[in-house]
């Protein structure tokens, strides 16, 4: 029986599909942990469903671990606020990139130039940070059953609470 997933706050949804820094984890059997930078992500708007990015040649060792555990944990965090949000799952499923998700990556490298600027980076380290090559692009996508508020500060670490669905617009 699989656990079920969360229901995000619209104003979590907007940041995650905002283009933040997107960093994806895992760890192997003996909970030896792997980690990766995405090149892209996405959310639906109902935030039931998220999508990451990895280029495959980088993420290899995750990318095993993805497929022998189904484990899976993303810490988005917005470089100007540092405000950060950890989602995790039990279960992904993986597939290469498409034709589709051209648009969906040119929208995260969108905003993520935009959050990196407001630092002080220029645009072409976005780019070299984010580059990739199409054919070497694997899309993972997950329904999140537990969130985390990692937000430097008193409430680090603490869980978000699933908000009723009735509660839904």
């Amino acid at each position: 029986m699989s656990t079920p997933s969360i229901l995000l706050p619209p104003e979590l949804i907007a940041l995650i599909a905002g283009g933040i820094s997107t960093i994806v984890s895992s760890a192997d059997a003996a909970l030896r942990p792997s980690i990766m930078r995405a090149v892209g992500s996405t959310i639906t708007p109902d935030g039931r469903t998220v999508t990451v990015y990895l280029a495959r040649r980088q993420s290899r060792q995750l990318l095993q671990d993805l497929a022998a555990t189904g484990r899976i944990a993303v810490v988005f965090s917005q470089p100007y606020s540092h405000r950060t949000l950890q989602l995790k799952a039990d279960s992904v499923r993986t597939r290469p990139m498409e034709d589709a998700d051209q648009a969906t990556l040119a929208q995260y490298l969108q905003g993520m130039e935009q959050e990196v600027t407001r630092v002080g980076f220029n645009p072409s380290f976005t780019h070299a940070m984010l580059a990739y090559a199409q054919a070497d692009v694997v899309s993972v996508s997950f329904e999140p059953t537990e969130a985390f508020d990692q937000t430097p500060g008193p409430r680090a670490g603490e869980r978000l609470g699933a908000i009723p669905e009735a509660d839904i617009p």
